[in-house]
């Protein structure tokens, strides 16, 4: 079987997963995608054969009070520490739902090596997971409700908890071609908050493929992609399609099975900044309460030299 057809296989079986239903993970998600792989799969540490960093800002149904914020910051890049082809890097995470602080550091590794056409990392990432409580809890005053302070299982005053995390992660890309599996949360750890309040984190994972198709006209681009995610009982699916102009713009749509529809933009300026923003029109029914979702994406790529950073930087080039 040639490696098209295995590419093809890969996408389809992808795709396989899109009658499913809603997915409500304890991850953010992004709209962005495609642009923030390190955040769920080390695997692609050092896989653009350069120093990357991103920010990503997104802002979800908007107009709800306590609606959910997240920023996220990251950066990786290619290392050889004893002549070993490696791949190394760090993703900040904050995020904020009602009365939920939830923050996370998270280091990677990926082992890289030649296969076929591209390259395979292999990954791992550990840190440490934060999350914070700062409830202000309204209980009716009847004889079927019971107060917060009576109840072990809610704090009735601020608290926080720090615990360890872990994931694994495989990503394989060529020059056109990318594909990963990966998992986070990988021990399920308790999140113990004192006095029998308990958060189990559970183990989510997944899947995406991609591929860039050279159009008739050599200064477009398209590049289809997949991104599938499961905490094991539910599943959830991005549907990504997008035009790339002349390496330096692109627009798209995206379709959260489910969920959303997302349009998105961007271009790379001469300084080679990469700017992108996104706008999800929820078509669950949380939509006729919100004002949809904005997302804000930043990037940066600077070649990586045996012993300096080259001055130049570099198209992302997506994959």
């Amino acid at each position: 079987m040639n490696s098209f057809r295995i590419k093809v296989l890969v996408f389809l079986s992808l795709a396989g997963l899109a009658g499913v239903d809603a997915f409500t993970q304890q991850d953010p998600q992004f709209s962005h995608n495609m642009f923030n792989l390190l955040s769920v799969n080390p695997g692609y540490a050092g896989s653009q054969g350069m120093l990357s960093a991103g920010m990503i800002n997104r802002q979800q149904w908007m107009g709800f009070e306590g609606n959910p914020k997240t920023t996220l910051f990251s950066f990786h890049t290619p290392v050889k520490p004893f002549d070993i082809p490696s791949g190394v890097g760090l993703t900040f995470m904050d995020d904020r739902l009602g009365f939920e602080k939830n923050m996370s550091i998270i280091l990677d590794y990926a082992y890289r090596m030649e296969l076929g056409e591209g390259k395979l990392g292999i990954g791992i990432n550990l840190g440490l997971l934060s999350r914070a409580l700062n409830g202000k809890w309204v209980i009716p005053d009847s004889d079927n409700h019971i107060p917060a302070s009576q109840d072990p299982a809610i704090p009735d005053a601020a608290v926080t908890s720090l615990t360890f995390d872990m994931g694994l992660g495989v990503f394989y890309n060529t020059d056109r071609f990318y594909s990963g599996l990966s998992t986070t949360h990988l021990l399920e750890p308790t999140v113990d908050f004192g006095s029998g309040a308990l958060m189990h984190m559970q183990r989510h994972y997944y899947g995406t493929v991609g591929y860039l198709i050279k159009l008739p006209n050599p200064i477009l681009e398209l590049q289809p992609s997949l991104f599938a995610k499961s905490d094991g009982a539910s599943f959830q699916m991005d549907v990504n399609m997008l035009l790339l102009y002349n390496k330096r713009f692109w627009g798209g749509v995206s379709y959260r099975l489910g969920d959303a529809v997302v349009v998105m933009a961007g271009t790379e300026l001469p300084n080679g900044l990469r700017v992108g923003i996104s706008y999800d029109f929820t078509t669950s029914p949380i939509g006729a309460y919100s004002n949809g979702t904005v997302e804000f994406m930043l990037g940066y790529n600077l070649e990586v030299g045996t012993d300096k950073f080259s001055q130049r930087y570099k198209s992302v080039r997506f994959l």
